[in-house]
């Protein structure tokens, strides 16, 4: 962990197109193992700056962006959930997005690793919750990578895992902190994107708006 004493504030904006190079580097550090063509590119996020920039936040911490939480409404079948993320999100991840979509899809969760352990990561969430509560959508949807399953996919399948960590046996520096901010596991996601650390598997994860009753 590193030394934050330099740090003066954290500040979660909306994205805007001078970011991309630097947010696609940060997609490279945080997901070491995966296929470079299945994270957002600088060509992506520029797509996403035209498409959806209400959707895509940026924290930033003294004039520097650390992290990022990005997304787009469109709808979602419960009844056939199996998906990938080029699926369901179209071209550049943003391809899909439908203003009238009834569900936040989550598209990405980044923050630096040295810069983790500091609330960022809730602080991106939340401001994803406040615009699906503001907008009036039924919640957030994502397919949430399980990085810590590289430790245990010798000895264990990935049901069993996710079961583990879900009963809070096993923390899974993802999931885990998924759980913590409410969201449930609906299910899991084959193939979901190229990674070595999770086998391309996901947890489909779902938060839904407190605001809209059951």
């Amino acid at each position: 962990m590193g030394d934050f004493s330099f740090v003066t504030e954290i500040s979660i904006v909306n994205l805007e197109p001078g970011m991309a190079a630097e947010l696609e580097a940060i997609e490279l550090a945080c997901f070491p193992m995966a296929n470079p063509e299945d994270l957002l590119s600088k060509e992506d996020i520029a797509a996403y700056a035209e498409t959806f920039p209400e959707g895509y936040f940026v924290a930033v911490v003294d004039g520097r962006p650390v992290g990022m939480g990005a997304g787009i409404y469109l709808d979602f079948d419960f009844a056939h959930p199996d998906h990938t993320i080029a699926s369901i999100t179209g071209e550049h991840q943003c391809g899909n997005h439908d203003p009238n979509g009834e569900w936040y899809y989550g598209t990405d969760m980044t923050v630096l690793p040295e810069f983790r352990g500091r609330g960022i990561g809730r602080m991106l969430y939340e401001k994803r919750k406040a615009l699906v509560r503001r907008d009036g959508k039924r919640g957030i949807i994502a397919g949430g990578s399980l990085p810590g399953f590289f430790d245990h996919k010798a000895n264990m399948n990935i049901r069993d895992y996710v079961g583990q960590v879900v009963a809070g046996k096993l923390h899974d520096p993802t999931l885990t902190f998924q759980l913590g901010q409410g969201f449930e596991v609906r299910g899991l996601l084959e193939d979901y994107i190229e990674d070595e650390a999770d086998d391309g598997w996901a947890a489909l994860i779902v938060w839904e708006n407190p605001d809209l009753g059951s």
